[in-house]
């Protein structure tokens, strides 16, 4: 196997991981761009997505199991995001910090709760059938190259997601309330937009998001009570990098922290590399500190 395969094959790898980084910063970069909200608990919504899917795949049989497992995790995790927001957050806004204590109070309840009710093992969902198999390339450079069904899937899932909710931004009418609200809260109140409902609706989608990446994540690792610490850093170091509340930017961010990730582990170990990533981070922000793409809006200039 040539380098030019290896290379191709970590790269292929790379965009799957900076897929799994983009469906759990989507919602991160909607709540802290339009909210001010930091949510520490924001990884055990990635969590409880991939125990969900865990639950349906045991407990349902077919070839439509995962297919109905997505469902359930992107609701299930909703759900869980619109209580938190109405018990927890809603008292908090415009206290970031307040909102950073709590909600990493409330992940780590949402950890001790997994951890009694499914072990401190991970548990391992096995992928159905139709994503079991892989795709070799026989002809050409690439020659030997074997792309596995489950990343090509992570990556469609991933697009088909941000491109939905693109549309619903740029096309919806709950869109415009929210696109109102990111750019002028006081003067989108005044002519008769409910925030509240905004707020909530901004921040059930976003822990939707982040439970299809707990499926998307229960393909290729197992699920463990602790899974979602190990993802939240890298998904603030993406809305950071790539300008909050900036979609595309968080896009583009996911992306290169992938990519630099992945290329990184072909010559060094995987803590060198997470050092050399915080490392570049901070370099970074040191020359562009509101990320690859900004939108000016009275939410940043009040933050």
């Amino acid at each position: 196997m040539g380098h030019l395969v290896v290379f191709a094959g970590q790269i292929f790898n790379g965009i799957s991981v900076a897929s799994i980084l983009l469906l759990t910063a989507l919602g991160l970069a909607l709540s802290f761009g339009l909210m001010n909200v930091i949510n520490m608990a924001h990884g055990e919504m990635l969590m409880v997505g991939g125990y969900i899917t865990y639950l349906t795949c045991r407990f349902v049989h077919g070839p439509g199991a995962f297919l109905l497992a997505l469902g359930f995790s992107f609701v299930g995790s909703a759900l869980l995001g619109a209580v938190l927001e109405v018990t927890v957050i809603r008292w908090l806004y415009g206290r970031p910090l307040d909102t950073l204590l709590a909600t990493w109070g409330v992940s780590l309840i949402l950890q001790q709760g997994a951890r009694s009710l499914f072990g401190a093992i991970g548990v391992d969902v096995v992928a159905p059938p139709w994503l079991s198999g892989s795709v070799a390339i026989g002809r050409g450079p690439l020659a030997g190259l074997t792309l596995p069904s489950v990343r090509i899937f992570i990556i469609v899932l991933t697009i088909v997601v941000f491109a939905l909710l693109l549309l619903f931004i740029a096309r919806s009418r709950a869109g415009l309330f929210l696109r109102a609200v990111h750019q002028d809260r006081e003067m989108a109140q005044a002519l008769g937009v409910n925030t509240r409902w905004v707020d909530l609706l901004v921040f059930a989608a976003g822990t939707g998001v982040a439970g299809l990446a707990g499926t998307a994540l229960a393909l290729i690792a197992p699920v463990t009570p602790t899974v979602g610490q190990s993802y939240v850093v890298y998904a603030f170091l993406v809305v950071i990098v790539g300008g909050l509340g900036s979609l595309l930017g968080t896009a583009l961010a996911a992306l290169l922290v992938g990519l630099f990730s992945a290329g990184v582990q072909m010559f060094t170990s995987v803590s060198l590399a997470d050092v050399l990533l915080l490392v570049l981070v901070v370099v970074f922000i040191q020359f562009r500190p509101r990320g690859i793409v900004f939108r000016r809006s009275r939410v940043m200039k009040e933050a």
